[in-house]
């Protein structure tokens, strides 16, 4: 029986892992940075949240994608442009926030000549990828 358990929690251990580097290979895109800063368990069974840091080099853009769960957007540095599906692109500069609703397809965009960055907070049901890119 230690065997069977030793093998399930092996293979839980491998499935998870996987679940992180495919998410974090598919945010790392050319020119754009994903630092992952924390993840928590939230009083709500079966969520979390989770934050990170994304850096935009100049002329960089991170393509069409969706969460499991809501996002909220600050943008720390520069100014980014972002088309949330069903609404016109808008333009945010430093200090300014967003809202993503659970599952709306959404991408950001840096157009200027200097770097930029953004904080993004997660909601997000526990064990499902924090990112799906759209094809």
């Amino acid at each position: 029986m230690k065997t069977l358990n030793f093998a399930s929690t092996a293979v839980s251990a491998l499935s998870f892992l996987a679940l992180i580097i495919t998410s974090t290979a598919s945010a790392q895109q050319s020119g754009i940075k994903r630092t992952d800063l924390q993840r928590y368990d939230l009083s709500v069974p079966g969520y979390e949240t989770v934050q990170a840091r994304i850096d935009f080099e100049a002329h960089t853009a991170f393509g069409k994608h969706s969460h499991p769960g809501e996002e909220v957007i600050y943008v720390l540095d520069g100014v980014l442009e972002y088309e949330v599906e069903g609404q016109s692109p808008v333009s945010l500069k430093a200090g300014e926030v967003l809202f993503i609703p659970a599952g709306v397809v959404h991408s950001a965009r840096n157009n200027s000549h200097a770097k930029a960055s953004e904080l993004a907070t997660y909601i997000v049901e526990k064990g499902k990828p924090v990112l799906v890119m759209k094809k």
